[in-house]
């Protein structure tokens, strides 16, 4: 006897190889989960002369070309019920450790195109704990990305995960910040995560998707394909958003408007200051520095990069101390650095390797001898450069060997 596979949209087949099952896509904080529901099914052919017999009033081509199509049906039937099955989720050993979901790396800018994603993994550094990227794309139960597990325990959002590791492991940026201070932090991150986050998204995802596109990651030879198909469909999830939270029913002039009003807002809180609390680190840096990543490294030619490489330029120097302290391998072209409307966008941006199991306590030695090594110091009769503070020392500059009792003080 012989089968005949295809696919079906109800249950009654003979035999079911498959059943629905779940895909995730896109890559901002807020996605949504896509569902693919159907049954791939096999059922016999009640009379093989027969079929036969049929196809032998036809012609040879006509017989070849019925034969050929029920193969590649069933090749592609076959092929469908392993990619299901290579799915399926795996075991994680995370006992004692930090498994940190995000999604994959893009091929150039920043380690990641959510700022989400950017905030927590760069917050895992600050603290100095160590973690275990898993680029799976798999959403948490609550459809969110990023998502961590520790202990067999699953902890989504950033803020509930910051919350989680404080009182779990005890790292803490914020046990020197008085009351003040800690509601002005929560009050910038939520300017920036409620608000910012949005005008910047509709500049990556809407107003600028074909440069977004390109940074992608996707393998395979129908790479092209599906990065036109993810993009568009996370351009599309971010417009329904954007509508939905109120910000999205205004129009491009007055979205980039709300943008730079929040810009100039953040560069006039940190005026002159290393970090946006004074001379140390606390947790709304993780935040404004994700959120300001896409201006500084993934929108080349767009108005919120004029400003931070241009007026803002103290926004400038803030991300680019903080991706020298904590990102060593994310190297970028600092001749670049300044805006230049003839900017044309360029793979030169190195691809940041994947790292797995990450310790900052592995590689600060060696970090904080090159930080050393570069740091400069203008002689006497030299005036201090506009882009020196008062002791002389370049602003770009991470200061890492100055400030690592910081993170040792985190660990008491």
């Amino acid at each position: 006897m012989y089968w005949r596979v295809g696919f079906a949209w109800t249950r009654s087949c003979v035999v079911d190889l498959g059943q629905n099952q779940s895909f995730s896509s896109g890559l901002l904080g807020s996605d949504e989960q896509l569902s693919f529901y159907g049954y791939i099914i096999a059922y016999p052919l009640q009379d093989y002369g027969g079929i036969m017999s049929a196809l032998g009033s036809d012609s040879w081509w006509r017989k070849t070309l019925y034969l050929t199509g029920g193969a590649l049906l069933a090749a592609a039937a076959y092929l469908l019920h392993e990619l299901l099955a290579i799915r399926k989720e795996e075991e994680l050993d995370s006992k004692d450790a930090i498994i940190l979901h995000q999604f994959s790396r893009p091929k150039t800018g920043a380690p990641s195109l959510s700022p989400f994603c950017l905030k927590l993994e760069t917050y895992l550094r600050m603290v100095d704990l160590p973690y275990q990227n898993y680029f799976d794309g798999k959403l948490s139960p609550q459809g969110k990305m990023p998502w961590i597990e520790y202990n067999q325990e699953q902890v989504c959002g950033t803020e509930f995960i910051i919350d989680f590791l404080e009182e779990r492991l005890g790292a803490s940026l914020n046990k020197s910040l008085t009351p003040q201070e800690k509601a002005m932090s929560r009050a910038i991150t939520k300017m920036v995560e409620e608000h910012f986050y949005w005008t910047i998204a509709y500049c990556q995802w809407v107003d600028n998707l074909e440069e977004t596109q390109k940074m992608l990651s996707v393998s395979g030879p129908l790479s092209d394909l599906l990065k036109w198909i993810l993009s568009h469909l996370t351009g599309g999830i971010v417009k329904r958003e954007m509508y939905g939270h109120g910000i999205g029913r205004f129009s491009k002039e007055e979205v980039y408007a709300l943008m730079e009003k929040d810009m100039r807002t953040l560069a006039t809180l940190l005026g002159d200051k290393k970090y946006l609390m004074g001379s140390k680190l606390s947790t709304v840096d993780a935040a404004v520095f994700s959120h300001l990543a896409p201006a500084m490294w993934t929108l080349p030619g767009t108005r919120p990069e004029q400003l931070i490489k241009g007026e803002l330029i103290n926004l400038a120097m803030y991300c680019e101390r903080i991706r020298r302290r904590f990102w060593p391998e994310w190297f970028v072209d600092l001749e670049d650095f300044c805006y230049n409307d003839t900017t044309e966008g360029s793979d030169s941006a190195s691809k940041l390797p994947d790292l797995g199991l990450y310790s900052r306590s592995d590689t600060s030695q060696d970090d904080t001898h090159t930080h050393t090594s570069s740091m400069h110091t203008p002689q006497e009769q030299d005036p201090p450069s506009p882009d020196s503070d008062p002791t002389g020392h370049s602003l770009y500059d991470s200061d890492m060997d100055t400030e690592c009792s910081e993170i040792d003080q985190l660990k008491c």
